[in-house]
Order: C-alpha cells, then structure tokens, then sequence
C-alpha cells in the first residue's frame, strides 16, 4: 500500500529568497529528478536556501538546491546532493524570462518546492534585489506587526 502525498503540498520554502528580492511575477515549473531524489524529496530531505537558477542554451537550471540521499538509496547509484536540476517551462516562458533576466537587475530564484498532482514542481520567481536599506525596512515592518499581535493577545487576556 503506497501513501500518496496532498495535490499541492509544500516540501520546501526558501525564505531568503523573499527577504533578499522584490518578487516580480511568479512561475511553476516541473522538475527533472532521479529515482533517489524523489524518495529523498518524500522524506523531506531538501534544501532550498542557497538555490539559484541559471539559463544555459535556452533552458533553465536550477543549482544549489540540495537534496540529501536518503540511507537506504540504492547501492548501485552514486548520489549526489548538490546535481544541477533541469526545470521544465514552456518554450514561449523561457523566451519571456530570458529577454527579462538580460534587463538590469532581474534575476530567477527558486521560491519553493511542492507537489502537484503527485509530481515535484518548483515554483520560481522573477526577482529583483533588495538594497541594505530595503532589508532594514522589511525588518521593521515584521517587527511592527509582531508588536500590534503582542499587544492584541494582552489585550483579548
């Protein structure tokens, strides 16, 4: 009996990545991974934070995103964590991003991993970077609204 995950269940978030840029728009794209990987993106083994993708000949990679081989993986397969991973658009997509990505300052980030439809996607964005003080602003904001939900909790007690 095989337990099937939820149609869209989250896998990994990279939190930085919302930090770090202004996101611009945002696209899923299917991922091609090995055997090992799959069951080692089950078991939750992943790792998003310091992925980046890259476009080479007209197709899209992401790199540095890290899953780590399970225990029991197969003894015949070498894995290897940190293996460039090809993401799968449409072609018309990959033209779009490519002529935005040449502009100053845009760039792709990989925001997250989940599943779909009982397939891993990849949901990347088109992002700009955040300068220091748009970081601090960002930090401030968050500090605020944690101040007015500390403030609402004393007052419902």
């Amino acid at each position: 009996m095989t337990t099937k995950a939820p149609s869209t269940a989250r896998i990994a978030d990279n939190k930085k990545a919302i930090f770090n840029y202004f996101i611009e728009e945002r696209f899923e794209a299917g991922m091609v991974l090995e055997g090992w990987e799959v069951k080692s993106v089950r078991e939750g083994k992943v790792q998003l934070t310091d992925g980046y993708v890259v476009i080479r000949n007209g197709e899209l990679f992401v790199i540095g995103c890290q899953i780590n081989p399970l225990n029991t993986a197969s003894t015949h397969v070498r894995p290897d964590s940190v293996r460039t991973k090809k993401l799968l658009l449409k072609k018309d997509e990959i033209r779009r991003l490519i002529g935005k990505v040449e502009q100053k300052g845009y760039t792709l980030v990989p925001l997250n991993l989940h599943w779909k439809n009982g397939k891993v996607k990849c949901e990347i964005a088109l992002a700009k970077g955040k300068a220091d003080h748009d970081k601090r602003d960002t930090i401030k904001d968050r500090e605020g609204k944690r101040e007015v939900e500390r403030a609402m909790k004393q007052r419902v007690r």
